[in-house]
C-alpha cells in the first residue's frame, strides 16, 4: 500500500472521531464522510503502522442509510459530521462505538441499555460559539464554524443544528457590524476587535443572551448603540454581555464577562424546574434530551436506595442536584467556575429547596477537604468535561462513595479510561445507557451506575 493508490472497499462500521473502518487485505483504513454499507472508491492520502486513511474518489454505491444532508456545507464544516446518515442508523451506530470503547478498555459484564434518542435531530443547540472573521477588501463580516482540522473559517448563514430564531439574529448582526465598523480578530497577527460570538437560549426560544468575545478589556460605544438597535428588533434578546480576552489562545472566553444591555441571564424552565444561565455558566447544549438524561439519573437512583445523601460534581448550575433534590436526604454540589457556583446558588432559591448545599471549587481539591472531615455520600454523580476526570479526583471519589456513583460522559473514550480505574477501586457498572445529546454528529452521552463492591 502507498500513498494515493487508489481501491474499492465497503465501509463497514462507523467510528468515534467521525471516520469510518474499511479494510484493504486485512488493514484498517479509515475513511472520512463514510456511512456504514457504502462501497466506496478511496484513494489512500496517510499511512500509519497501524492504519491508513483515506478520502473517497467516487461514492460506487451507497448505503441504505446514506441520505441527503439539509446543509450543503456539511462535508467540509466541522460543525455535524453525520448529516448524511439516517437519524436511526446514527443511533444504531453510537450504540455500537459505546459497546466497542467500552469493553476494548474495561473488563465488565454488564449490558448496554437502547440508546434514548433526542426528541429534536435539529435546531436543538441552545448554545452557539461563532469564530469571527472578515473579508480583506470588502470588510464582510464572517461567523461559522472552523473547516476540518483547520483554522479556515467556514462562513455558515442557517445551520440546521441551530433554532431559526439564533439564525435570523446572526446574519442580522453580522451586516450591522459591518455599518458599526467593528473590526473582527485576525488570530495570525493578534490584532482585530471581535474574536467570538456566543448565543445562549432556552428550550422554549423566547430568551436569548448574546455574548461578545472582545480582544480588549472594555467594550467601546459602538457596541452598546448596536445593542439597543438588536434589542429593538429582537425582543427575545433579554441581555448582551461584552467579554474580555486579549490573550493569544484557543480558550474561546476569559475570566471577566460585564453586561452591555439588559440582563446577564435568562431563566431556563424543565418539567417546572428553573434555572439561571448566565454567560460563563455551563449548561446542556441539548435541553431537550438533558432533560431526558436527567430524568434517567434520578429514576435509576431511586430504584437502587431511598433518601440518599448526593454529592454532584463538576455541577454547572447544579443541573443534576436540582433535579434530584426531592429524592435526598442532603445533597452537595461542586463547581469550579464561580459563575455558575453563583447561578446555582440562585437556583436553589429558585426552586426553593432547603437540602442542597452549593460548593466552589476544584472537584480533586473539594473532595480531598471532604474526606479528611470524614464525609461520606450514598450516591455520587460526576458529569465531567470531555478530558473527563483527573486520577486525583476519581480516587477521591471512591473514597467518598459509600454506594453508588453515576458518571455522566460526553467522552466514551475518557469514559473507559475512568471506568477502568473504578473497576479497579471495587466499583463495578451495572447500568449502562447511552443517549443521544448531539444528533448529526459522532458524538454520544453515556450515563455509567457504579455499585460498590466488597473488594
Amino acid at each position: 500500500m502507498q500513498v494515493n493508490d487508489i481501491y474499492t472497499v465497503k465501509i463497514e462500521k462507523m467510528l468515534n472521531g467521525a471516520k469510518a473502518l474499511s479494510h484493504v487485505d486485512l488493514f484498517p483504513v479509515f475513511v472520512e464522510n463514510a456511512c456504514a454499507g457504502d462501497i466506496l472508491k478511496i484513494k489512500i492520502n496517510r499511512i500509519n503502522k497501524n492504519y491508513a486513511q483515506a478520502q473517497i474518489v467516487e461514492i460506487v454505491q451507497k448505503s441504505g442509510h446514506r441520505v441527503t444532508p439539509k446543509c450543503s456545507l456539511s462535508k467540509i464544516c466541522g460543525s455535524c459530521d453525520w448529516q448524511f446518515t439516517e437519524y436511526s442508523e446514527q443511533l444504531r451506530q453510537k450504540q455500537n462505538i459505546v459497546f466497542e470503547t467500552l469493553h476494548k478498555f474495561a473488563d465488565f459484564d454488564c449490558e448496554i441499555q437502547d440508546i434514548i434518542p433526542s426528541p429534536k435531530i435539529f435546531g436543538y443547540r441552545c448554545k452557539i460559539q461563532y469564530p469571527v472573521s472578515q473579508t480583506e477588501v470588502s470588510k464582510r463580516i464572517l461567523t461559522g464554524y472552523y473547516k476540518k482540522n483547520t483554522h479556515e473559517l467556514i462562513n455558515i448563514k442557517f445551520c440546521h443544528l441551530s433554532p431559526d430564531i439564533i439564525n435570523e439574529i446572526n446574519e442580522f448582526l453580522k451586516l450591522k457590524l459591518q455599518e458599526f465598523n467593528i473590526e473582527a480578530y485576525n488570530e495570525k497577527i493578534g490584532k482585530g476587535l471581535l474574536r467570538h460570538i456566543i448565543y445562549r437560549i432556552s428550550s422554549d426560544l423566547t430568551s436569548v443572551l448574546i455574548i461578545f468575545v472582545l480582544n480588549s478589556e472594555k467594550f467601546n460605544n459602538e457596541f452598546r448603540h448596536l445593542s439597543d438597535v438588536l434589542r429593538a428588533k429582537y425582543p427575545q434578546i433579554k441581555g448582551i454581555c461584552a467579554n474580555y480576552n486579549n490573550k493569544k489562545t484557543n480558550v474561546i472566553m476569559g475570566k471577566n464577562t460585564e453586561i452591555i444591555s439588559g440582563s446577564d441571564f435568562y431563566i431556563e424552565e424543565l418539567s417546572g424546574i428553573k434555572y439561571k444561565i448566565s454567560a460563563n455558566s455551563f449548561f446542556q447544549v441539548n435541553p431537550y434530551c438533558a432533560e431526558k438524561i436527567f430524568d434517567t439519573v434520578k429514576n435509576i437512583i431511586s430504584a437502587k436506595i431511598q433518601k440518599p445523601r448526593i454529592l454532584d460534581a463538576y455541577s454547572g448550575v447544579s443541573s443534576f442536584g436540582i433535579w434530584l433534590s426531592s429524592l435526598a436526604s442532603e445533597a452537595v454540589s461542586v463547581e469550579e467556575v464561580i459563575s455558575a457556583s453563583n447561578d446555582a446558588i440562585e437556583n436553589v432559591k429558585l426552586n426553593n429547596i432547603s437540602n442542597l448545599t452549593i460548593i466552589n471549587g476544584d472537584a480533586a481539591k473539594v473532595f480531598s477537604r471532604m474526606i479528611k472531615n470524614n464525609e461520606k455520600f450514598d450516591v455520587s454523580i460526576i458529569d465531567p468535561p470531555r478530558k473527563g476526570c483527573s486520577e486525583e479526583a476519581v480516587n477521591n471519589l471512591t473514597k467518598l462513595t459509600s454506594g453508588y456513583i453515576v458518571y455522566v460522559s460526553c467522552n466514551v473514550a475518557t469514559l473507559a479510561r475512568d471506568m477502568s480505574i473504578l473497576i479497579e477501586k471495587g466499583f463495578t457498572p451495572v447500568y449502562i445507557q447511552p443517549a443521544d445529546m448531539f444528533p448529526n454528529t459522532y458524538h454520544v452521552e453515556t450515563i455509567v451506575l457504579f455499585e460498590k463492591t466488597t473488594k
